[in-house]
């Protein structure tokens, strides 16, 4: 019999049954497609320095470099619930995985038009295949939704430590920037074959047919809680992601140190995002969770930039435990708060697309503010700002309730 979760909504039943083969096959693609989410966005700002005198790219340029990527995760988040419908889960993340390696393979080529170009076809792979990765938890666990939320965010997580780490040795080994870029698109070609199989065997997936009577997710107050939080705590990553190598640079260390701080703080977030799930859903509420974390996020935040270098590394470990684990409640979230696997792709699709595109403000403010001040003392007011607000969103999202429920 194929596992049913209840429909809160309709009164009905999700009846489809998981995806085809095994279940260690489903793991692993599911693993395989999370750890090629990242690597994209991560590898970018470890050769910047080098792809702007390469190019002879400015500083406002490689802006937009940094901040296009986020947005298409938004906007193209956005199409992801009508792809799915009609095409199937399995097929629309083949295509996506497809659209990342290519975009990922275009930059290759050290021309910032092509830069352009390959940023916005690997954002746009990442943005729709990110939305379904919660969506195939509850139609295929739905009895282990926590674990697998927290195994694959843990690939995130590691992938997003991967491209950090791996990318300074790749560029001494190619010998480029540009084809240490390109690098990546292997592992994520490598995982869309692997895929193909499941891909070809399913077209239809019942379980995102549509609710006829069109309930809306825009006018739920709960769903947009649950898109803020994840909005917020993101917005803090990519700050992590593009900012917090300078900070620590101007702050004294030198690159090789810096860069080490901050793939410790990426790396340590995957086992936080693996047991973090499994801890939060203990209780049937994750708001006291989600007020938690993102205190320790502000402490680590404020550490890596006011505290002794001394103690740096401290607070570079406190920082990617807690965000780890923020990461992976605001996940879980998406699973937990959607009564259905319907719910949940829509859900998915709203939190990670408006989301992602609130979190491109943080990086963006972040570097206005710093050359507006010329430092980075207005970056602490920043991050206390950011910090409260998540803490105020998802402290409504974690509360025991289902989107759309009346």
């Amino acid at each position: 019999m194929p596992p049913t979760t209840p429909d809160t909504t309709t009164g009905q039943r999700d009846t489809a049954p998981a995806a085809p083969g095994a279940p260690w096959l489903l793991v692993l693609t599911l693993i395989l497609v999370a750890l090629n989410l990242r690597p994209a966005l991560t590898s970018l700002s470890t050769v910047l320095p080098e792809m702007m005198r390469g190019i002879g790219m400015g500083a406002g340029a490689a802006s937009l470099l940094t901040t296009i990527p986020v947005l298409c995760l938004g906007l193209f988040g956005l199409l992801t619930p009508r792809l799915a419908v009609r095409h199937g889960s399995e097929r629309t993340v083949l295509g996506a995985l497809l659209v990342l390696s290519g975009g990922i393979a275009v930059r290759a080529l050290p021309t910032f038009p092509c830069q352009l170009l390959g940023t916005v076809l690997a954002g746009a792979g990442i943005g729709i295949a990110g939305v379904l990765l919660p969506a195939l938890v509850k139609r295929d666990f739905p009895r282990h939704a926590s674990s697998m939320t927290g195994l694959y965010t843990m690939a995130l997580c590691s992938g997003a430590a991967a491209g950090t780490g791996l990318t300074p040795p790749l560029v001494r080994w190619l010998g480029s920037w540009s084809w240490a870029l390109a690098f990546w698109s292997l592992p994520a070609l490598a995982a869309g074959l692997i895929l193909l199989p499941l891909a070809l065997r399913r077209k239809r997936d019942l379980a995102l047919t549509p609710d006829r009577r069109r309930q809306t997710l825009w006018r739920d107050a709960l769903a947009w809680q649950v898109t803020a939080y994840m909005g917020l705590q993101s917005s803090l990553a990519y700050i992590v992601f593009g900012w917090l190598t300078p900070i620590l640079r101007e702050r004294g260390l030198d690159p090789i140190a810096a860069g080490l701080a901050v793939s410790l703080s990426i790396l340590v977030q995957a086992p936080a995002a693996l047991g973090a799930p499994l801890l939060a859903t203990r209780r049937r509420t994750q708001s006291c969770a989600v007020v938690v974390v993102t205190l320790l996020i502000l402490a680590g935040l404020l550490g890596c930039l006011y505290a002794p270098l001394p103690t740096l590394w401290l607070w570079a470990l406190v920082l990617g435990l807690a965000q780890g684990s923020s990461f992976a409640i605001a996940l879980s979230l998406l699973v937990l708060r959607a009564p259905d696997t319907h719910t949940a792709t829509r859900l998915s699709g709203m939190a990670q697309s408006i989301g992602y595109a609130l979190a491109s403000l943080g990086p963006l403010l972040t570097g206005l503010l710093r050359d507006w001040s010329g430092d980075w003392t207005l970056a602490g007011p920043l991050f206390v700002l950011i910090c409260g607000l998540a803490a105020v969103a998802g402290f409504g999202a974690g509360r025991d309730r289902y989107v759309l429920a009346r």
